[in-house]
């Protein structure tokens, strides 16, 4: 699904001797390089505070403890996604509000947040699926016009733009009160353990998550916060500063390769490939930028979807199922008020879905592999 070892080929002349210098300084934790990466990250993303932690559920996690919700607050998600973005909402005794999402690019679907919204409601956390921005312009006004707070999980879109109906653009995570990333080695921008960030750009904010991902520190031994052990480490950051300055070639290639995928798959009935949906221009396009696939995701009519995976298999390539159980019918987060009606979509959706290679390393004969051995099994 993807090819590390190809990337790293190409940057290890740069890369290994970083990790050394770590190796030999010995700053591990919290040392220089984490600070260069940091500052080189908020410059790429024109926020005005990055803080690393140790991964990108611990980043979720840190963003709502920094924003003081309490127990029972209620925290409106997207149904389809990783268990991680509604995990971190039961760990912290906040009652996720999980809703349907739309069928054209996968993400939140913007009535349904409306419609969720109670007394109770403190928060909404879109996840920006698959490599997309949601809408976060009509999100932002719901938030605006209920006080909520926004969180974006920005997991799978980092670089990735979102225009306003202005023609303004800004990069995804950093438009809510709070984003939060992971740096998880197969992300667009990974390193090469875990990792992860929060965005703001809110000064008080930051202070607080600041001493949250550190025991509650500010200064050694002086708790002023309930904190958490979550630091990026120094490899990493040397890793993930590495590959920022490339960030935005890796994700021009992969919006290639997934031109080269539709362009294989232009007129067969049965294959629905991803769509890039811009509210600046109303319509679905090729060309926007909003998309960084970090998937690429297929939806299938009259095919056997498992039969379909199976084949791919057997013939050496690798896919995914993301994902197949909805998040309202885990065993974890089951919950009497939810309606079978009101997930129409995401109940369809992960009967349908499947995900094909998607890296900076795929080439013309591979795409044409996996396209013609895709088709052969629809034409058989």
């Amino acid at each position: 699904m993807v090819d590390l070892k190809g990337q790293y080929n190409d940057i290890k002349d740069i890369v290994n001797p970083s990790i050394q210098e770590v190796i030999e300084n010995t700053a591990f934790i919290n040392g220089p390089k984490v600070h260069e990466f940091q500052g080189n990250l908020e410059s790429y993303l024109h926020v005005k505070h990055v803080i690393p932690c140790a991964n990108g559920t611990d980043a979720l996690q840190i963003a709502m403890m920094g924003l003081g919700l309490k127990p029972g607050d209620e925290v409106i998600t997207a149904d389809f996604t990783f268990a991680a973005t509604v995990e971190v909402i039961a760990l912290l005794q906040l009652t996720p509000v999980l809703v349907d999402v739309n069928e054209d690019d996968f993400n939140i679907n913007i009535e349904a947040i409306k419609k969720a919204i109670t007394p109770k409601t403190k928060a909404i956390v879109p996840v920006h699926l698959f490599g997309q921005c949601a809408d976060m312009e009509s999100i932002m006004e719901i938030a605006k016009k209920h006080n909520l707070f926004v969180i974006e999980d920005n997991a799978q879109a980092i670089g990735a733009n979102y225009t306003y109906t202005n023609g303004t653009k800004v990069k995804a995570g950093t438009i809510g009160n709070v984003g939060a990333t992971s740096f998880f080695p197969s992300k667009n921008l990974g390193c090469y353990g875990d990792g992860g960030a929060i965005f703001t750009n809110d000064d008080d904010l930051a202070h607080t998550i600041r001493g949250i991902v550190n025991h509650g520190m500010y200064e050694r031994y002086h708790h002023d916060v309930v904190g958490v052990n979550s630091r990026l480490d120094s490899i990493q950051a040397v890793v993930l500063d590495t590959k920022l300055p490339r960030l935005d070639d890796y994700n021009t290639a992969r919006q290639e390769a997934a031109r080269k995928y539709n362009k294989a798959f232009e007129g067969i009935d049965k294959i629905i490939t991803p769509k890039t949906v811009s509210r600046s221009c109303n319509d679905i396009c090729d060309t926007c930028d909003c998309h960084v696939f970090h998937q690429y995701t297929l939806r299938v009519k009259l095919i056997d979807r498992d039969g379909l995976v199976k084949h791919l298999n057997e013939n050496g390539i690798p896919c995914g199922v993301y994902y197949p159980i909805p998040l309202h019918k885990q065993k974890a987060y089951l919950d009497e008020r939810y309606n079978e009606s009101d997930f129409k979509v995401t109940n369809k959706l992960v009967k349908d879905v499947i995900s094909l290679p998607m890296h900076t390393e795929l080439d013309d004969e591979q795409i044409e592999f996996i396209t013609s051995t895709i088709i052969k099994f629809i034409n058989e």
